[in-house]
């Protein structure tokens, strides 16, 4: 620090000005520099080159619900159940997660309507530990589904995860056949299950509730995948095709069904509801 910006920072009488920070977004994809006002009314889509920000699970909701929604309390699960520690304690990970988001874990679930059209939202958070799954992601996944099979509504997820909790170990993997198990109870009632992959989708979750959906949507440019690109390569020992996890590479080759812009994403949703479930917007 300079000499001078140590003095100014010691007078308190001089006006803080603006940083770059609080007026400016840099792009992370082509670097551009948009001001953050217009990024934010363009959805938190870079209007230079279209690439998609990552947004929690509140400003998610208020783009594809009407308003009016519910917030689903979050079920209680036992915290750090295995007293893990790393550099740090699993605990004190968890504390501050949760004061940087403002949110109980990664996964949020509200009740309301889409364009009027019934349906339960759930919304992973990649601010939170990577959006990572661990038990409290596999109870609210599970409490989201049945929400919306107790409303007869279709239950839609929005992912963003870095896979499995590794503090939780395998209790974490199990939340895989658990979340799988409550979406066979939504198709044995006959209610739609819908993903939207967002960046990034990776791990434990893409090997499970993920990929199990009646209709799949990406967001333009989402990370798509299991496991990562470098891991793989010294596996089978091939170079992998640019992009190869890419949502674009993954509708060309049949793994999503639609790659759908933001701006778009709320009059697909509704398209698809009256598809699959007419009968339950007729009965609200």
């Amino acid at each position: 620090m300079s000499w001078l910006n140590r003095v100014r920072n010691k007078i308190p009488f001089l006006p803080k000005r603006e940083t770059p920070e609080t007026l400016w977004h840099k792009c992370p994809e082509c670097g551009a520099m948009v001001f953050l006002k217009e990024y934010e009314e363009n959805l938190f889509v870079c209007p230079r080159c279209e690439h998609h920000g990552r947004i929690g699970p509140r400003l998610r909701f208020e783009m594809l619900m009407d308003p009016g929604y519910t917030v689903l309390p979050p079920p209680q699960v036992r915290e750090d159940p295995l007293k893990f520690r790393d550099s740090k304690r699993y605990s004190d990970r968890l504390k501050a997660a949760r004061q940087s988001t403002g949110e109980p874990d990664a996964l949020l679930n509200a009740r309301g309507a889409i364009d009027g059209r019934r349906a339960v939202v759930g919304v992973q958070d990649f601010a939170f530990m990577g959006g990572s799954m661990g038990m409290a992601v596999g109870a609210a996944f599970v409490a989201g589904a049945r929400d919306a099979i107790a409303n007869r509504c279709p239950y839609i997820i929005v992912t963003a995860a870095g896979g499995a909790r590794m503090q939780e170990g395998i209790l974490s993997l199990m939340q895989m056949p658990k979340t799988t198990v409550a979406i066979a109870e939504l198709r044995e009632a006959g209610l739609p299950y819908i993903v939207i992959l967002t960046d990034p989708t990776t791990g434990g979750v893409t090997a499970s509730y993920a990929m199990l959906g009646d209709v799949h949507i990406a967001e333009p440019g989402a990370l798509i995948g299991f496991a990562g690109q470098r891991v793989i390569e010294s596996t089978i020992r091939e170079k992998l095709p640019e992009g190869f996890q890419r949502a674009e590479y993954l509708l060309e080759h049949g793994m999503v069904d639609m790659v759908v812009h933001r701006r778009d994403l709320r009059t697909r949703v509704t398209l698809l509801l009256d598809y699959l479930a007419p009968q339950q917007q007729e009965a609200a």
